[in-house]
């Protein structure tokens, strides 16, 4: 594949489906899930993707019942502690953006302790997108920039100075974002670092989603002719 993609990110949508459809507790799909992160991230990594980031959690989702709210944070605590050595042997940087204030200090502190230990790896990052949303990001980064910037300099900005106030700032905007379980529509995630990302939506749900698909999303992207707006 000659035009493999610098960033991926993923919306991984359907372990609750997932788990429904087989007579099991939601929770057990996003276990399942657990396994097509791991799968996608050996997939970038092999592949040369540098960037992989995965939609974990959004401010929205801390509406849910707050039992599989509990759930979910103990189980990303938990993977992160299992996989620190992995990433650490493979390479591999992690980093979690996202509202974190909103999150645990025990979480916090395993999320700080993982990012430090792999700072310097430089294979492949995979990124968690954790207690996010588009619009708070948006909102975050301009109050930032009005905290910082006299009236004057918030007149001149321009679009590209913007960017060092998101949580992104440093990374690549995402050149591929899939979706998984047939949903159409992109939920509150990336809205301006999306601005002209190829998508690309399956019906597959997420737990369900290894490194097949994963290459199957590779080779559409490839095929596609990214003109930006302009005439080729």
């Amino acid at each position: 594949m000659e035009k493999i993609p610098q960033h991926v990110s993923i919306i991984m949508d359907g372990n609750g489906r997932w788990a429904k459809a087989r007579g099991l507790d939601r929770v057990k799909g996003h276990i399942e899930g657990v396994e097509s992160v791991r799968a996608c991230l050996e997939a970038a990594a092999e592949d040369g993707v540098k960037y992989l980031s995965v939609y974990a959690f959004s401010e929205e989702n801390w509406n849910r019942p707050q039992d599989e709210v509990i759930a979910l944070m103990e189980l990303m605590m938990k993977a992160m502690k299992q996989e620190l050595n992995t990433f650490i042997d493979n390479n591999i940087r992690f980093m979690v953006l996202g509202n974190r204030a909103r999150l645990s200090e025990g979480l916090n502190q395993t999320i700080d302790d993982m990012m430090e230990r792999t700072a310097g790896n430089t294979r492949c990052t995979l990124i968690l997108f954790l207690s996010y949303s588009g619009k708070w990001d948006i909102l975050q980064a301009m109050k930032k920039a009005a905290a910082e910037l006299t009236p004057e300099q918030l007149q001149a900005m321009e679009l590209p100075d913007f960017d060092r106030y998101l949580v992104t700032a440093g990374i690549p905007d995402p050149d591929l974002l899939i979706r998984t379980s047939g949903e159409l529509r992109i939920s509150n995630y990336l809205l301006w670092q999306s601005a002209y990302t190829e998508f690309y939506f399956t019906d597959i749900l997420w737990p369900d989603f290894r490194k097949p698909q994963f290459r199957e999303a590779l080779a559409e992207y490839a095929r596609r002719d990214r003109r930006y707006g302009k005439v080729k």
